[in-house]
């Protein structure tokens, strides 16, 4: 089975609910690929679901490193540290991005920053 039947196979997992086992078919792949994002995504996103949110932090840690610019990488950092009650961090997590996206391309997660910004200072009022 080639690596993208192997990511359709876990998505399919995942979406079923069967987190541990698109987990599995995940580090497989990245057995063969280490770098691939999009399994290092779903994997980030499966033990998130699976609510082991370290791990998904280390996950997502090593995605933002990898681009750093990236704006679903540093959503879900920061949601997973945000998650993990650790709203300081969070809150980093969005100033580091900011510093690195790109404007332009980026513009979605930048306008969800900055909402979410915006909702945490008035909550904080």
């Amino acid at each position: 089975m080639d690596i993208e039947q192997q990511l359709h196979n876990a998505r399919s997992l995942s979406e079923a609910g069967q987190h541990d086992d698109a987990r599995m078919c995940l580090l497989e792949i990245l057995k063969q690929e280490p770098k691939n994002m999009t399994a290092l995504m779903m994997l980030g996103g499966a033990y998130f679901s699976m609510e082991k949110y370290s791990e998904a932090e280390m996950v997502f840690e090593r995605l933002v490193l990898m681009g750093a610019g990236t704006g679903k990488f540093s959503i879900a950092l920061f949601n997973t540290l945000w998650k993990m009650n650790r709203h300081e961090e969070a809150l980093e997590e969005i100033k580091r991005f900011m510093e690195h996206a790109d404007q332009e391309s980026e513009a979605e997660t930048i306008n969800q920053y900055l909402s979410i910004t915006e909702r945490i200072s008035n909550d904080n009022l």
